[in-house]
């Protein structure tokens, strides 16, 4: 049996806490979440949501999420790495994997969020379900132009209402 000395095993190991760090530190957000028992089928239709929304989901080993969380700072993340464990992380969208994982797992009954982090600070579900009713960025790029339609519709409707006065008050002819 081919055997790796045990420094390069624990360089591997430390490689991937590395890893994992860095993309708790790059992430805007990211959501852990018990997948055990989903089906092939819902794994490969929640993968591709995720995918559609620019989120990597991963399959990562607690004792790595553990070390990375921790060298991170994210006290108190550690205690939802347990079971089968996966992290969805999002580098634009903030909403997107708790938008994406909680309207999933309302059909998909074995699909448990656990926890998460958003903008450099652990959540509380609390905090990742009101997350998860943000629109995604096209939504609130649709309601900030119609808010800031809102004045300038005002204003022709006012500057119509004036011309309309006007004409009831010029004499028939």
């Amino acid at each position: 049996m081919n055997h790796m000395p045990k420094e390069a095993t624990i360089a591997k190991k430390a490689a991937v806490v590395d890893d994992v760090y860095q993309k708790f530190n790059k992430a805007q957000s990211a959501v852990v979440v018990d997948y055990l028992g989903l089906t092939v089928d819902e794994d490969t239709k929640l993968r591709k949501q995720l995918r559609d929304e620019g989120v990597e989901l991963e399959v990562i080993k607690n004792t790595y999420l553990r070390r990375a969380a921790d060298k991170a700072g994210y006290e108190g993340l550690d205690k939802t790495f347990t079971g089968p464990t996966a992290v969805a992380f999002s580098y634009e969208d903030v909403a997107a994997p708790a938008r994406v994982l909680f309207k999933f797992a309302k059909t998909a009954k074995n699909l448990e969020v656990k926890g998460g982090m958003i903008e450099g600070k652990v959540a509380s579900m609390d905090q990742l379900t009101e997350l998860s009713t943000l629109p995604d960025r096209d939504g609130l790029l649709s309601m900030l132009l119609s808010v800031l339609q809102a004045p300038i519709r005002n204003v022709a409707y006012a500057l119509n209402a004036v011309a309309d006065s006007k004409k009831d008050d010029e004499p028939a002819a």
